[in-house]
Parts: structure tokens; C-alpha cells; sequence
């Protein structure tokens, strides 16, 4: 009761975005906020290769930490990465490599 009210609230953030689904997923390294709280929370595993939900300070939640999946050049030559979340980049560093770990803002 109280986690679907707390979704339909729109009080739940997932990487900046409300999510009013109860079951919408959350993977690695995800910011989840409570904005009525003030609380940010970032997904990570523990190591077991359990979840672990991590208390960040509101200065961490702004950025995320993606690892580059693909590098590759879409169509008209545009370079393009995509990270571990399913992130598209257009016209990234063209010192960007794939395995390389990247800094998203929120």
C-alpha cells in the first residue's frame, strides 16, 4: 500500500525521471530519489552480486557512471556510443573507446 501510493504520488525518480510504475526495473548504477524525503540512493552490487541500494549525496545524484558498450558510426557518419543502460550518445569524444566508463549528467 504505501510503495503504491509513494509511486502514484509521483514522489520516485529513477535517473530524473518519475516513475510512477511500482514494477519498473532499476539496474546498475541507477539514482533513485525521493524528492518529498530529500533522499538519493544509488543501485550497486555487493559481493555476492546482490543489489545493494547506496545512500549518495543530492551532488552525486546529478551524474551517472556508464560503461561503453559499442562505438560506431550511424548513419550520415555520425559517430554514435552506446553504454550499459541502453544509452545512445551522438558526437562523443572521438577518444571514447569501447570498455571505457563514461560520466552522464542527469
Amino acid at each position: 500500500v504505501v510503495s503504491t501510493q509513494s509511486t502514484g504520488s509521483r514522489a520516485i525518480k529513477v535517473d530524473g525521471k518519475v516513475r510512477t510504475d511500482m514494477c519498473f526495473p532499476t539496474g546498475f548504477m541507477d539514482v533513485v530519489s525521493i524528492d518529498k524525503t530529500g533522499e538519493h540512493f544509488r543501485m550497486l552490487f555487493d559481493v555476492k552480486g546482490r543489489f545493494l541500494i547506496h545512500r549518495i549525496k543530492k551532488e552525486e545524484a546529478a551524474y551517472k557512471l556508464c560503461n561503453v558498450k559499442s562505438v560506431r558510426t550511424a548513419a550520415k557518419g555520425v559517430p554514435v556510443i552506446t553504454t550499459h543502460d541502453g544509452r545512445t550518445i551522438r558526437y562523443p569524444d572521438p577518444l571514447i573507446k569501447m570498455h571505457d566508463t563514461v560520466k552522464v549528467d542527469i
